[in-house]
Order: structure tokens, then C-alpha cells, then sequence
């Protein structure tokens, strides 16, 4: 019954941070960056430059970019990423056509910090349910996993690129106040779900410790280590303490097993700011 209850209220949270988001994101688009023909980063940042330059509908054009991005993340993450992130930019492109929202206006460094930061907080608030709106994320995470580089290179790299383009199909300026777009919604991101490029080192406690173990090696199929402990408070003997690092798109799939499999389980998580090599780059996610 508590699993249920648990599930019902994740799911109701998820789906809370995704609405949000999807109104933030929406109204950032329609308030300030559309009207001004400002554009931004990203996969979002392509479909605006493609809009401006062709009038094309933005709402489709989201749409049709994301779905290379939707099908590597179903590779990458799993069905339920997937399934998340279609639904939540489907609600993107649906609410651009229908929600009201009305130019605010029209000075162009509140436009680039305020589009910015209505857009990056949609695109936070997003992640924050398990999902995404911009599939650039996927993509850097996916390319990292098979170079050098880390996840905030390969963004900056492929922004510079989207900057380039603009700047040389409608001129400098506009250019240059997408910069500022995107490092308003970038640090908008980042205060919001503390950097997407942070991994996750979880360290857990149980008396469920090889259902959990299962779970990680098997399912997820991520490393863990063992460390042999003793409790200290209980005065509890030989206690096997689970160690794993997991990026930030799977902690909740990670946390809501571990709530099923034992309520009580001790869990530890600390922010990792990059790794190299290991079972988290190696191999593909579910």
C-alpha cells in the first residue's frame, strides 16, 4: 500500500515539475523570443533559427527536431524517458499554439535575460520530472560516453556552431544576444537541477543489499562497489554498504526502486562534478 501511495505521489510530482516546465518554456518562447525573433541554444535554438528564417511554425518544428533526440534517448535512457519526454514536448508545441501569452516586450537585454530565463527554467523544471524538452542533453550524453569530451563541451561546442549559423544568416547582433539567452537559461538550468553534466555518487545502506545490488548491476547496468562496514549507532556487524554513480537522468528510476525494494534503506548522494571511464560511460543506459 506504501509502494503505491509512493508512486502515486512521485508520479503526481513528476507530472507537476513537467506541466510547469512546459508553461515556463512556453511562455519565455511566446513573451520574448518569438516575437523579438531572439533565439537561443539548444535543439529550441535551431528550431527558432529555422523558424525565423523560413516562418515555418515553431510548434511543429519542435516537434520534428526533438524525434532523432526522442528515439536516442529511448536507447540511451529507456521507454519511460522516452515516453515522458514525447508527452512534454507534444504539451510544448501544443501549448505554443493554444496558451495566450502576449508579447511583454521589446528591449532587447530583457528580452535575452528574460526568455532565457523563463526558457531555461522550463527546460530545469523538466528534468527535474525525468524528462526533457531540448534534446541537446541527450545527445551530449550520449556522444560523451564515446569520446573525450565531457557533457558541457560537446554543449558548448554544438552552441557555438548554432551561434555561428546565426550570426551568419541574420547578422551579428542577434548572434550576440543569443549568447546571452543562453547562458541566462544555462544558469537558470543549472540552479534548478545543478548541472545536468553532474553525475551522482550514491552510496546505500540496506538489509535488502542484494536486491538492490540486482537491481543496479542488472537492470540499470551500472558498477557497484562493496565496502565491508560495521554499524556504529546499532552496533549492527558485517554490513555490505552498496557504492555506485549514476547520471542525474537515472536517479529517479534509482530512488524509486530503492524505495520499493526497502523504505528504510540509508541513502547517501553527492554531486560528482565529471568522470572518465567506468561501467556509467562504457555502457548504454535503460
Amino acid at each position: 500500500m506504501n509502494h503505491l501511495k509512493n508512486k502515486n505521489t512521485r508520479f503526481i510530482k513528476e507530472a507537476a515539475l513537467i506541466s510547469f516546465g512546459v508553461i515556463s518554456a512556453c511562455f519565455g518562447l511566446k513573451s520574448f523570443l518569438m516575437p523579438n525573433h531572439f533565439i537561443d541554444g539548444g535543439v529550441t535554438g535551431i528550431s527558432l533559427l529555422i523558424s525565423t528564417l523560413t516562418d515555418w511554425n515553431l510548434s511543429y518544428l519542435i516537434v520534428i527536431i526533438n524525434i532523432p533526440f526522442i528515439l536516442m534517448g529511448y536507447k540511451q535512457i529507456g521507454p519511460g524517458f522516452a515516453i515522458k519526454t514525447s508527452i512534454a514536448i507534444v504539451a510544448l508545441s501544443l501549448a505554443l499554439i493554444f496558451l495566450p501569452f502576449a508579447p511583454i516586450t521589446h528591449d532587447k537585454l530583457l528580452i535575452a535575460f528574460f526568455g532565457g530565463f523563463f526558457l531555461g527554467g522550463g527546460i530545469g523544471l523538466a528534468m527535474r520530472g525525468g524528462c526533457v524538452i531540448d534534446g541537446t542533453e541527450v545527445l551530449a550524453l550520449y556522444i560523451s560516453r564515446n569520446s573525450m569530451f565531457t557533457v558541457g563541451n560537446i554543449i558548448l561546442i554544438l552552441n557555438i556552431i548554432i551561434f555561428a549559423f546565426a550570426a551568419y544568416f541574420l547578422n551579428i547582433e542577434t548572434a550576440l544576444y543569443a549568447i546571452l539567452t543562453y547562458l541566462s537559461a544555462s544558469n537558470t538550468i543549472d540552479f534548478i537541477v545543478n548541472g545536468l553534466e553532474a553525475y551522482t555518487g550514491v552510496t546505500i545502506i540496506s538489509e535488502k543489499n542484494e536486491e538492490i545490488k540486482h537491481f543496479i548491476i542488472n537492470n540499470m547496468k551500472r558498477g557497484v562497489t562493496i565496502y565491508k562496514g560495521e554499524g556504529g549507532y546499532l552496533e549492527k556487524k558485517d554490513i555490505d554498504i552498496i557504492y555506485t554513480v549514476v547520471t542525474k537522468l537515472e536517479m529517479s528510476k534509482l530512488q524509486s526502486e530503492i524505495r520499493q525494494i526497502d523504505p528504510d534503506a540509508f541513502v547517501v548522494q553527492q554531486q560528482i562534478a565529471d568522470i572518465k571511464g567506468g561501467v556509467v560511460k562504457r555502457q548504454v543506459l535503460h
